[in-house]
């Protein structure tokens, strides 16, 4: 007993100095676990809402709760393995519904933002504890997931289970945490630094840094039109094939509720489809089983596959039509947006090289994400023949690199070029209004002055206001078009021996100009000026 009492005392002082060190730590913790809680409960209550309105339900509610649990951890991209094949031999399942994944992504990402940010001054936690402390927390809730879902038929893959769930995790926190900073660039400069030598000098530095926000700016409007096109397809092919959907979906199941179910299945997986649609657009097509490929040129015979609505819109096997070679609208599409997005971010000093550069490195982005997404879109469903399934991201992402860059890179020269002969027209204009009004008139060249009153004329800033108000919304309209010079030196201002512009409301006067003890001494200092000296008078001789 004296024993215990010791050594509860010796650890005090240490969880105490940890709590110091790292304060917040527990909140973060605890926002990590309710994360994971939320989602899992959600997956739980669709599970037990579709057991419950089952008419043939397979087993009790524990069969339920293991099937939610593995839901979970596929919504991770975690692949699992079914163990009650006919055969006996596991079947492993790896198709991720992108639907789903959307929510647990969702959950850690506003996790973290909030224990980072939080309403009080200063937050519940820095940076660092509030990004550990989600991703331990949640990390937890996820390993005893997956040892209550390995009691299930459908079990989790230990290895897919250690090596997806914490990257999803720790991205999505990460991504948390920088907003609720507000998504700094120095942060992402301190994940640049561990690229190599050779590629950091790519990304680092303020025109590295510019060129690269460009084509990330450009790469995401060319993934948004990627999948759009996808989804359009993906729609339109569904139209076509009404008839076979309709059938297939009524055939697939009877009741309301395992339609209620099937439908459900179908709308979680449509943004896979779209997926699917658009490496179809790409050209790669998608694999539908072992060997048999649907691409927009030929089509292979599909094997025979259960009845689902999904694989009723799959083209018909053969060689394709104008109907399918449309389909190459979508990455053409996508290239001029790149193209275009690029053209009007490129800089007055970039050069052709470095436009077709930053082209370059927004497909690459570009196809990045797209391989990504087509790799959670897809994967196993079975063995043999089911054992592949969906598009292969290597081949996707080749593709959409290639299609982007021959296609964005002359748009973006286009698109530089007219913009550059816009400015040139600009400036020309502007700088022949500058000759004007810096030219001195004639009359004022050869007017000598005259003794006698002189009139005061008009302040020369009242006749050039409208010339000045162009010149200053000129440079306030496009003042990244300006010349080399103005860039390099900002304190350079071409108009500055102009009269500054009237202000709105006149200054005070404490001695008024109109006074007449101070207007008889501007007139005699004006008659002293215009009158010539005289000459002194000769004097006469001295005679002695």
């Amino acid at each position: 007993m004296i024993q215990m009492t010791a050594r509860r005392r010796s650890l005090s002082p240490l969880l105490t100095r940890l709590r110091d060190r790292t304060p917040g730590l527990a909140a973060s913790l605890l926002g990590g676990a309710v994360a994971a809680g939320l989602g899992l409960g959600s997956f739980a209550v669709l599970v037990i809402v579709l057991w419950i309105s089952s008419p043939y339900p397979d087993n009790g509610p524990g069969g339920a709760l293991h099937v939610a649990a593995a839901l979970w951890l596929l919504a991770h991209g975690a692949e699992l393995v079914r163990t009650d094949t006919l055969s006996g031999v596991p079947a492993p399942v790896g198709v991720t519904p992108l639907l789903l994944l959307a929510l647990p992504l969702w959950l850690v990402h506003r996790a973290a933002r909030d224990v980072a940010s939080g309403d009080e001054e200063p937050p519940q936690a820095s940076g660092r504890t509030a990004w550990s402390g989600v991703v331990l927390g949640y990390l937890a809730v996820g390993a005893v997931v997956a040892l209550y879902a390995s009691g299930g038929a459908l079990r989790p893959s230990w290895t897919w289970t250690c090596a997806g769930l914490p990257v999803v995790v720790m991205g999505a926190a990460g991504a948390g945490v920088w907003t609720a900073y507000g998504r700094p660039a120095g942060a992402l400069d301190d994940v640049l630094v561990l690229l190599p030598a050779g590629v950091r000098r790519l990304v680092l530095g303020a025109e590295a840094r510019a060129r690269l926000s460009a084509a990330a700016r450009a790469a995401g409007a060319g993934v948004c039109v990627l999948l759009g096109g996808g989804a359009v397809l993906l729609a339109v092919s569904l139209v076509a094939h009404g008839g076979a959907m309709r059938g297939s979906f009524f055939q697939l199941t009877e009741g309301w509720s395992g339609r209620f179910a099937v439908l459900l299945l179908c709308l979680t997986l449509v943004p896979n489809a779209a997926v699917w649609a658009a490496g179809y657009a790409a050209g790669p097509g998608f694999v539908l089983g072992a060997g048999h490929v649907v691409g927009p040129v030929s089509s292979n015979p599909a094997p025979l596959l259960p009845p689902f609505p999904l694989l009723a819109a799959v083209p018909e096997a053969g060689t394709g039509g104008p109907a399918h070679w449309a389909a190459g609208a979508v990455p053409v599409v996508a290239g001029v947006a790149v193209g275009w997005f690029v053209g009007r971010a490129a800089d007055a000093g970039w050069s052709r090289g470095r436009t077709a550069g930053a082209v370059v490195r927004a497909a690459v982005l570009c196809a990045g994400a797209v391989a990504a997404l087509a790799a959670l879109a897809g994967g196993p469903l079975g063995v043999g023949v089911l054992a592949r399934f969906g598009p292969v991201w290597w081949q996707v992402g080749a593709a959409v690199v290639g299609w982007i860059t021959a296609v964005g890179v002359p748009v973006a020269l286009a698109v530089r070029a007219w913009r550059g002969r816009t400015r040139g027209g600009l400036r020309v204009r502007l700088s022949s209004a500058g000759a004007l009004f810096h030219r001195p008139k004639k009359a004022e060249r050869t007017e000598k002055p005259v003794a006698g009153p002189v009139e005061t004329p008009a302040p020369r800033h009242i006749a050039e206001t409208p010339a000045r108000q162009h010149v200053a919304a000129y440079d306030q309209a496009d003042a990244y078009d300006r010349d080399d010079a103005f860039d390099r030196d900002d304190a350079f201002e071409p108009y500055g021996c102009l009269p500054p512009a009237p202000s709105a409301e006149p200054v005070p006067s404490s001695t008024p100009w109109y006074e007449d003890a101070l207007r008889e001494t501007r007139w005699a200092a004006l008659q002293e000026a215009s009158t010539p000296p005289e000459e002194p008078a000769e004097q006469p001789p001295a005679t002695d």
